[in-house]
């Protein structure tokens, strides 16, 4: 890796969704539909789609398409940098992360078969969401 590529890195982390994107993965351990990530994070799929791009170009995720569905992963971490990057971001302190795992584990939950079947702010999802928003007003 050269210092371009590592300052491609450090860049594509500096923005707080694209980092949020990034713990989503590394907490998760599986592949994210785009839509899951959007409705984890409660923004819209454009500027997620966009903020994956980043992340692809600087070399932290890869993208699989499964028909009309697009899944992300991690990047291998082949290389020590790799592997203490996803380690520092996993080591965010959960009070942080408690929000957006907690929407992406009820957002997981549509899941049939292991795979996303839902696409974005669907009926099940905003169901869920009222649920959510209500045990948080409790």
């Amino acid at each position: 890796m050269t210092y371009e590529k590592y300052s491609l890195v450090f860049k594509a982390l500096s923005d707080k969704t694209r980092l949020r994107t990034i713990g989503l993965l590394v907490r998760s351990g599986e592949d994210l539909c785009v839509c899951e990530i959007a409705d984890s994070l409660d923004e819209p799929q454009y500027k997620i789609s966009k903020h994956l791009k980043e992340l692809k170009f600087a070399g932290l995720v890869e993208e699989k398409k499964e028909g009309k569905w697009v899944n992300y992963s991690l990047a291998a971490a082949d290389d020590q940098f790799k592997k203490f990057l996803f380690k520092a971001i996993a080591s965010i302190p959960q009070e942080i992360t408690a929000s957006d795992e907690k929407r992406l584990a009820a957002r997981l939950s549509l899941r049939e078969n292991g795979h996303c079947v839902v696409g974005l702010q669907s009926k099940k999802w905003g169901t869920i969401l009222m649920q959510i928003d209500k045990e948080r007003r409790i």
